[in-house]
């Protein structure tokens, strides 16, 4: 049996309806992007050594190890996933970009984008993310427990309908919304706190009014053709979607104040008009302080406040339900700090179970402050069903 379907059990543990039930499978940790100067995979001839690409498996050992030894094992239970059939990754993606996948699968791996590489036990980890998450949010849906975190890599909020984008395959968090929207939840709000913007999830719900898609991302623009996306405040969807995509692009370095900021200034005012019926918690740490993809330098406080919020709109709209899923975070410890923390949050325990041990940067909130007061504005003026907020 794997040891991934385990219980883990103790005393001073909440009650097993309150414990998180996280979701993983060591099958993830297949996928290897190789080695390169930084995540491009080339070798430029003249270093010696070469950076292992970011995402890699190693960061998430160290998630793994951190939820299975740290203090907050005693709130945890553990979960096999299993590998998502194909016939279930075409509720968000099309069958010709599938085919693709399975194809470079076949002939041994394929360079699908700028740092996104299928090599040989990519597919498979794939499969395994995407199943893995929707068995997390099937174990909502039936009633077997409110909070459930699906522990998975490769991650998926970049990757679109048609093609693959950021080091994602299959967009994970996705297919868990089609499918709590199948088995009869009318809204579902997904809130992206990844550093990055979630462009495809937002490309893949753009032209709908039952899911809204939130996304607080540095400021980053377009990266190419696979990410044509700017993720500016301007892009709030269309036709049945108009205002149902609602970006939060922040400046460098907003820190714990201007994400706590924008959490209450924008999204709880969004996800109380929208009152969904359950939310999706899109988490990613490379928007920490110490990540090498992002320039947020959020810390363990600032993860655990935003996991609080969730929590706190969760419980006022979809009875305390709450899908979470893995997405970036590639400093190989703190990232597992920072997860740590989010998940403290979520479980809205009394008192931090862990200190910070590397947090030092002074903050600089109030440009991000402005930011969000503008953006604020626009959304009064822009967005119909904000107006008022």
């Amino acid at each position: 049996m794997d040891s991934s379907s385990s219980s883990v059990a103790a005393e001073g543990a909440p009650p097993a309806a309150e414990n998180l039930a996280v979701f993983w499978h060591e099958g993830m940790l297949a996928h290897d992007a190789g080695r390169g100067l930084f995540d491009s995979g080339r070798d430029p001839g003249f270093l010696d050594v070469l950076d292992h690409h970011p995402e890699n498996a190693d960061r998430v050992r160290n998630m793994v190890s951190i939820l299975r030894r740290g203090p907050i094992a005693p709130f945890l239970s553990w979960h096999s996933g299993v590998p998502a059939h194909a016939s279930e990754l075409l509720s968000f993606h099309s069958p010709e970009y599938i085919d693709e996948l399975v194809q470079a699968n076949a002939s041994g791996g394929k360079k699908l984008c700028e740092g996104t590489f299928l090599n040989p036990g990519s597919w498979g980890a794939a499969l395994l993310a995407a199943g893995t998450t929707l068995s997390a949010m099937r174990h909502i849906l039936d009633g077997h427990g409110k909070i459930a975190y699906a522990l998975v890599r490769p991650p998926g909020h970049h990757a679109q309908p048609d093609h693959a984008d950021g080091y994602c395959f299959l967009n994970n968090a996705g297919l868990a919304v089609h499918l709590a929207l199948h088995s009869g939840r009318a809204k579902v709000a997904i809130v992206d706190i990844d550093v990055h913007y979630g462009n495809g999830a937002a490309e893949g719900f753009y032209r709908m009014d039952n899911v809204l898609t939130i996304s607080l991302h540095m400021n980053h623009g377009s990266w190419g053709p696979s990410h044509p996306q700017s993720g500016s405040s301007d892009e709030i969807g269309e036709g049945r979607g108009l205002g149902y995509n609602l970006n939060i692009p922040l400046p460098n370095g907003s820190g714990d104040l201007g994400y706590e900021y924008a959490m209450n200034e924008l999204v709880v005012p969004a996800i109380d008009k929208f009152q969904p019926q359950l939310l999706v918690f899109v988490i990613g740490q490379d928007s920490s302080m110490f990540d090498p993809n992002g320039r947020q330098c959020l810390t363990m406080d600032g993860y655990r406040k935003i996991g609080q919020i969730m929590r706190s709109m969760a419980n006022r709209h979809s009875d305390g339900q709450i899908l979470i899923v893995q997405e970036g975070g590639y400093h190989i410890s703190y990232s597992a700090y920072c997860l740590h923390a989010t998940l403290e949050g979520v479980l809205n325990l009394e008192a931090p179970l862990l200190d910070d041990p590397l947090a030092y940067y002074p903050e600089d909130e109030k440009y991000a402050m402005q930011v969000v007061d503008v953006m604020k504005k626009y959304w009064k003026e822009s967005i119909p069903f904000l107006r008022d907020i």
